[in-house]
């Protein structure tokens, strides 16, 4: 059975894109690892899944799948591609637009220069919803990881999120500390690991280890979390540039009940067949 794909990236976090509206092609975990592995298959972070709307309003649905074949909630760089992609096709109306996700209707807004905007929701703190499974003082959790203890800040973005405030974020342990937060018993879902260096308040610099993929060259959800958790401490201002590895995100939350606003590129690689 051949299937068109499209290879995409957000700051080079990558994707596989499978537009099922209109061909039809089995999805599930052992597919997903085969299709993820950079040695005998495409190779992505997560692979997207674009189907037909669930109600009127939406544009279209997607699912979001990881490297492992495990299911996410929610992906900010792939919520961009997505744009992008409906945006090549004319699909996208002028202004913002409605996609059904996992975990409820994203608003996207295609702009010029490749650039799309993400109404990612209002940022969830509470222990229950994340989840996390420990006591907080003053917002922030304390966690041992192999005789160190991590402070972290913990919030949902649609998917479950801790970040850790770093010196120097080119010399912390990222794959090592990451790992071990990302699939600790104190977070039942997992979580996605964020390491926020803090440059000033109108700038951090940003490395995540995903859920399901590892450390990846940006994390869309992990930029919006690491400015939700370091907004409410009053660590930076409303407006935020995220510096990752692959590049910069502008982050935007005023507070509150207010959603958090991301602004980035989104790269449309090559389009192929897959037999």
């Amino acid at each position: 059975m051949a299937v068109t794909f499209h290879k995409m990236h957000g700051l080079g976090n990558d994707f596989i894109l499978l537009d099922l509206r209109q061909q039809d092609f089995p999805i599930n975990k052992s597919v997903v690892t085969q299709l993820a592995n950079r040695h005998t298959g495409i190779g992505c972070d997560q692979l997207l899944v674009l189907r037909e709307p669930s109600v009127d309003k939406q544009v279209a649905s997607f699912e979001v799948w990881n490297a492992d074949g495990s299911s996410a909630e929610q992906c900010g760089n792939g919520v961009r591609c997505l744009g992008l992609y409906l945006h090549m096709r004319s699909e996208a109306p002028a202004g913002p637009f409605l996609l059904g996700g996992p975990v409820g209707i994203v608003k996207v807004e295609c702009l010029d220069d490749a650039q799309v905007r993400v109404d990612m929701g209002q940022p969830i703190f509470e222990a229950p919803r994340v989840p996390v499974l420990l006591k907080s003082i003053d917002n922030w959790y304390s966690l041992d990881i192999d005789q160190q203890t991590c402070r972290l800040g913990a919030v949902s973005i649609g998917n479950p999120h801790a970040l850790m405030v770093v010196d120097d974020i080119d010399s912390t342990d990222v794959a090592r500390l990451g790992a071990a937060i990302s699939s600790h018993s104190a977070f039942p879902n997992g979580c996605n690991a964020g390491f926020a260096e803090i440059v000033n308040r109108d700038h951090i610099r940003l490395r995540v280890f995903e859920r399901g993929a590892a450390e990846t060259h940006a994390c869309g959800s992990g930029a919006c979390a690491a400015m939700s958790i370091l907004r409410k401490a009053k660590l930076v201002e409303k407006r935020i540039n995220v510096t990752q590895t692959g590049g910069n995100l502008i982050i935007k939350w005023l507070g509150g009940t207010e959603p958090v606003i991301m602004t980035g590129p989104a790269t449309h690689v090559f389009k192929g067949k897959l037999t």
